[in-house]
């Protein structure tokens, strides 16, 4: 059992994701692909579109990481910093705890809203779209007190209240109505349902030093980063770890749920994780979204770059409407697809070997080390904006160059 048990534990880090997506480009640039042709000699394009909406965001250079924190920012407000300094937090734990429970329950209701669904801000009067719309709109959301068990401390997201919530008020908290229709929403709240009971289910990681929480999990890494600097990919496998049970009806070896993973024909290896390909899309936007209230706790991290790009669809569509990737049949481009089809799987684990190989050519330009501009920064810079600005020029309406149905769990 233990020797099947690390099968399934050889897919739940980002080395596997980073390993596996690598075999599919060799095959890519080998023409050996049943879905996509890739041309390395489009790079340059899309280098210098990453760059450019790079410059444009951050002129003097000064990247902060990729993270959900950057949405929680929209409109030149810190949300954040205006939240922890009412609340007053009398230690780093304390704010650490409530850090990981916005981070974690923001970023797991951040899937594809569609482009029907906006959110109007009471304070700012302001209306936000797509993730920055759901990111403000989970943050008023956890500022209210929606997630939890306790009247007198809103700012926390409890097991229990999230294993409770319901479709009205997560309709309410997201003022999702008939004429304002947000895509997934049993998708989104499925996930927070069982997000509630996995945290229950894992006191060893949630519930350390009080009832179970998200923010738990805080703890348990705080303590390991009193040791020496805590890797960033550490941090993923704890939250791969303890988020198995999240994801709906997806692979499993010998009973361990493998999350964002999925089958191509093309992965081969000499066990059972033969033809899975594992991605981690939400759990890594979550790992990149705890590194700066560790951070902020006084942790030292090393190796960002352990994790990977995201594979997601305007990371996706930057190499796809850049011409790095081509579609060997162009009708696919007209049909909707599933997230399971090796269509899609090819083209997530494509995405996320091509942000690395950008990356190189980036810091290559820029004559920077891998230090001075990890992957994270080329994320937040540069890649993911640069998707969204080409979609917008290529279709008006900014949609992706493929079409995936989505129901709010993984994109």
């Amino acid at each position: 059992m233990e020797m099947q048990a690390s099968q399934a534990l050889s897919l739940l880090n980002a080395r596997a994701v980073r390993e596996r997506s690598h075999m599919l480009l060799e095959l890519g640039l080998q023409g050996e692909l049943e879905h996509f042709a890739v041309d390395l000699s489009h790079l340059a394009e899309a280098a210098r579109r990453t760059l450019a909406a790079t410059d444009n965001t951050y002129p003097d250079r000064q990247i902060p990481f990729h993270a959900r924190w950057r949405h929680f920012e929209t409109g030149g407000v810190d949300r954040w910093a205006m939240l922890a300094g009412a609340r007053r937090f009398s230690d780093v734990q304390g704010m650490g705890r409530t850090a990981f429970d916005l981070a974690i329950v923001s970023a797991l209701l951040d899937a594809a809203a569609g482009d029907k669904w906006k959110y109007r801000e009471a304070i700012t009067g302001e209306t936000f779209t797509r993730s920055e719309g759901l990111a403000v709109g989970s943050l008023a959301m956890f500022s209210a007190g929606f997630f939890s068990d306790e009247p007198l401390d809103p700012l926390r997201a409890d097991a229990i209240t999230l294993f409770r919530l319901d479709k009205d008020e997560l309709a309410e908290g997201l003022q999702v109505t008939d004429e304002n229709e947000l895509i997934g929403l049993d998708g989104r709240l499925s996930l927070l349902n069982r997000l509630g009971e996995a945290v229950s289910l894992r006191p060893d990681l949630f519930g350390k030093e009080e009832e179970p929480r998200p923010g738990g999990l805080f703890d348990v890494l705080y303590e390991e980063g009193q040791k020496g600097p805590l890797e960033a990919e550490r941090i993923l496998e704890v939250v791969l770890d303890g988020l198995g049970p999240v994801w709906p009806n997806r692979e499993q070896i010998d009973g361990v749920i493998l999350g964002d993973t999925w089958r191509h024909s093309k992965v081969t290896a000499q066990d059972k994780t033969d033809k899975l390909v594992p991605l981690h899309k939400l759990s890594q936007w979550i790992a990149y979204s705890l590194v700066e209230p560790l951070s902020w706790a006084g942790i030292e991290m090393a190796n960002i770059d352990g994790l990977t790009g995201l594979a997601e669809y305007r990371n996706g569509g930057l190499f796809m409407d850049t011409g790095v990737l081509r579609l060997k049949d162009p009708v696919q481009s007209l049909k909707r697809h599933e997230v399971s089809s090796e269509l899609i799987v090819e083209w997530r684990a494509l995405t996320i070997a091509l942000l690395d190989k950008l990356a190189d050519w980036i810091r290559a330009d820029l004559s920077v080390s891998r230090d001075q501009l990890p992957l994270a920064c080329v994320l937040e810079g540069g890649s993911w904006a640069a998707g969204r600005q080409i979609a917008l020029e290529k279709r008006g309406d900014g949609s992706p160059p493929l079409m995936v149905i989505s129901d709010g769990t993984v994109f």
